[in-house]
């Protein structure tokens, strides 16, 4: 619940800078696990809680679990802005624009050398100034891949970095242009 809370945070900063309606959904989405989680964890709670012992010491997870449940209906809120047509004011814009960093998600097309490759051995972050900090697979996610997680057709890859890095990732997942038209030295060293 922590890791997706905190990707909806992003993404929701992200579906309004961008207007980008793909990753309010994705919030919505993530919302919707969140919500079976927190119910799974209460009703996980009731069954395990034996004694009044038992039970003062499940209320900590259960307020942690209603805590990251409330920062998820805050992500979505934000994130439904975008879907029903609001626009954001330019004032929001010039200041999110001033953050050092952005988020994009991308697909990996099957013409992307990206495909049946490793993060450590593709060196994203160091080619593209963006680091992959979650793959959305069908309907699983992998949240802080490692340098040996491998990237599959059709993944959506959501990641952090700089503009221009986005944008090189988007042609990468694309197949727009190859690895070798990339040098490792072209951005700082980065750990994924």
């Amino acid at each position: 619940m922590k890791d997706m809370s905190e990707l909806m945070v992003d993404l929701s900063y992200s579906a309004v800078l961008f207007n980008s309606k793909d990753a309010a959904e994705e919030v919505i989405t993530l919302e919707n696990k969140i919500n079976s989680l927190n119910y799974e964890i209460k009703k996980q709670s009731l069954l395990a809680a034996r004694s009044v012992e038992d039970a003062e010491r499940l209320t900590v997870l259960l307020e942690i679990a209603e805590a990251a449940e409330s920062i998820a209906n805050s992500a979505k809120d934000i994130a439904d802005l975008v879907l029903k047509g609001f626009k954001p004011h330019p004032v929001f814009k010039m200041v999110m624009e001033e953050s050092e960093e952005t988020m994009v998600r991308v697909v990996v097309k099957k013409e992307s050398q990206l495909v049946q490759k490793s993060l450590g051995e593709l060196f994203l972050a160091t080619r593209t100034g963006m680091r992959v900090i979650s793959i959305r697979r069908d309907e699983s996610w992998i949240y802080g891949p490692d340098r040996n997680t491998i990237i599959f057709e059709d993944d959506i890859l959501i990641s952090k970095g700089t503009v221009t890095g986005s944008g090189i990732l988007q042609e990468l997942a694309d197949g727009e242009i190859s690895l070798d038209e990339l040098g490792l030295d072209d951005f700082p060293h980065d750990s994924n």
